[in-house]
């Protein structure tokens, strides 16, 4: 009897522990989808100041950066992998800590892979999407993260729940699908629902917040992708569109540029902010939506 009170006592006391070293005023935020979430805006010497209060958990192991897969550091970018660049997390992360009490934290997870479609983050399905005959630059991204990025980002997610609480999950994903797939919408519900369940997230409290695609207004090669993206809210009931309408982009019209990253991740906060309940919004990039 004396063991067993001696064991129900360590084991109340490890689960206090555990309860307790949770911050609820540690927001963290899963990222995910294609290049223009790795982000492809040349990071400049105003990108490399930020608030402490904004922070990264690598989903790789970046050497070239002194980080370590796992561990969380100050979001300085590139918050992807080791040589990406800037994207709309920066810029959405910064927003948020500026507009947050000065007790909250904010973190980000992101795990992005330059020219896949939707079907790398299936589950049970992203193994037939991966022997199809992908070309080797694609496949030796996805091999950083063991072949198999949502399980990495599911990985990455269920330690970060030991330090904070996931309040959202934003995608930045659907060039690669234009005009291909109809039943993107309900692959992306997939991808949001397996989240969900797999992080045991309450699917009324953890949006969906998605980027359109860079626009026709800057003459986008991928913007009829928008139509399909503005389907999402019909298919998954707690998602919005983030506008990128004036997010301006580089010459290959198919990514945004510096300026046009920081007003799109300013967006997403914007709406994130809203969701949360904050007044008085100050976006960081002027002209916002």
């Amino acid at each position: 009897m004396k063991k067993f009170k001696i064991s129900l006592l360590m084991g109340f006391f490890l689960m206090t522990t555990s309860i307790f070293s949770q911050d609820p005023n540690f927001y963290i935020y899963l990222c995910f989808g294609q290049s223009n979430m790795e982000g492809q805006g040349p990071i400049e010497k105003q990108d490399s100041t930020v608030d402490s209060r904004f922070q990264f958990m690598s989903a790789v192991s970046c050497s070239n950066l002194g980080r370590t897969m796992g561990t969380w550091s100050t979001a300085v970018p590139p918050t992807c992998r080791c040589y990406t660049k800037i994207g709309p997390v920066d810029y959405f992360g910064r927003t948020m800590v500026a507009n947050l009490p000065a007790n909250v934290r904010v973190g980000v997870i992101n795990v992005a892979i330059g020219g896949c479609s939707i079907d790398l983050f299936d589950k049970d399905n992203y193994k037939t999407y991966t022997s199809s005959g992908l070309p080797n630059w694609l496949m030796n991204m996805i091999a950083e993260y063991d072949g198999n990025p949502y399980g990495r980002l599911v990985e990455m997610a269920k330690l970060a729940q030991k330090d904070g609480v996931i309040k959202g999950i934003l995608m930045h994903q659907g060039e690669t699908n234009t005009g291909q797939d109809a039943t993107w919408p309900t692959k992306v519900k997939g991808v949001y629902n397996n989240l969900i369940a797999d992080l045991h997230l309450n699917p009324d409290s953890v949006p969906l917040l998605a980027g359109e695609v860079v626009g026709a207004d800057q003459s986008g090669i991928c913007a009829k992708a928008n139509t399909m993206i503005a389907l999402l809210p019909q298919t998954i009931k707690n998602s919005y569109v983030i506008s990128s309408l004036g997010c301006s982009d580089q010459s290959d019209n198919l990514h945004f540029n510096t300026a046009g990253y920081r007003e799109l991740g300013s967006r997403y906060a914007v709406k994130m902010l809203t969701l949360l309940g904050v007044k008085n919004i100050k976006p960081l990039i002027m002209g916002g939506l």
